[in-house]
């Protein structure tokens, strides 16, 4: 049986190819090993596989009894149900260690940089492996995705050098321009129904024992969800209703104006104004130079739910 490795629910870019790209480096190093994926693939991350002609990951909902890698998450939110029935080999990481738990000591690679594909890239260096040039296509991508073209808060000079490596092996010249051809196919939302836009990035967490959800569309260019805000608005609250949440957000990143317009429904909208400074107007908010919900959305509200 294999080992796998998988990203969060609602699987993202660098979800998907850390699994990938991760697996590939472990079977080299000799495990009997494959990417998975908790979900269906999202039009972005499909446009980079494609691009780069890389196989997608086997869709996996149930882990029991088997071996595992986590990728790009460590919080049982964002795991399988069933995580506590399978066998934890390591976690690779960019964000706060979360609350999954293992019965024994285990490979831990969590870092403070941009993405997770920084860290495997890193493991492929370090454990002396040459990266494949599909893999570092796809890896370059993820980055890239994640640090919102380096623009975003989390985006570090380990992002930035680790793109220059895989730039070259995969002959990527203009980094800008691959960055706003992904982000037009991530800003597609044409006849995708309006929960799948809002669950396109979306992560539960538990904040002070209430439930909380952040979603988030990055655009480039708000004016393209002008006809569906008012039905993204309304999703929000039935999704809020359903998972019996205090709060659910979905933030509209534009990638161009460096901010993001806060879709808010909430038991007690005042949250967003305590983490934020600015009080929510017919449940929405402008929030200037916001563009990471790992670092700039998250540890803000976790601080007012205490």
């Amino acid at each position: 049986m294999s080992t796998l490795v998988f990203g969060h629910k609602n699987p993202d870019t660098d979800s998907v190819v850390a699994a990938i790209a991760l697996a590939d480096l472990k079977k080299k190093l000799g495990e009997d090993i494959a990417p998975a994926a908790q979900g269906a693939l999202n039009p972005e991350t499909t446009f980079v596989l494609k691009k780069y002609g890389v196989a997608a990951p086997q869709v996996v909902t149930s882990y029991a009894g088997k071996d595992v890698y986590l990728v790009d998450h460590s919080d049982l939110a964002q795991s399988p149900d069933d995580l506590g029935q399978a066998n934890i080999l390591g976690i690779v990481d960019h964000h706060k260690l979360g609350d999954v738990t293992t019965g024994q000591p285990l490979e831990c690679w969590i870092w403070p940089v941009g993405c997770t594909c920084t860290v495997v890239a890193s493991m492929y260096n370090y454990m002396n492996v040459e990266i494949p040039k599909d893999i570092a296509g796809i890896m370059l991508c993820a980055i890239l995705s994640d640090t919102v073209i380096f623009k975003s808060a989390t985006c570090t000079d380990a992002d930035k050098k680790i793109c220059e490596q895989l730039a070259k092996i995969c002959g990527e010249k203009n980094l800008d321009a691959l960055g706003i051809e992904m982000f037009k196919v991530k800003s597609a939302v044409e006849g995708t129904p309006i929960r799948e836009l809002v669950f396109r990035d979306y992560k539960d967490f538990k904040m002070g024992g209430k439930g909380v959800g952040c979603g988030q569309l990055e655009l480039v260019d708000l004016s393209i969800v002008d006809g569906i805000k008012a039905a993204l608005e309304k999703d929000i609250r039935d999704l809020k209703a359903e998972k019996g949440h205090h709060t659910v957000l979905l933030m509209l990143t534009d990638i161009m104006k460096e901010g993001t317009e806060l879709l808010v429904a909430s038991d007690d909208e005042s949250v967003v104004e305590k983490a934020f400074g600015v009080a929510p107007k017919n449940g929405k908010a402008w929030l200037p130079g916001i563009m990471s919900r790992k670092k700039q959305i998250i540890p803000f509200l976790e601080k007012v739910f205490g």
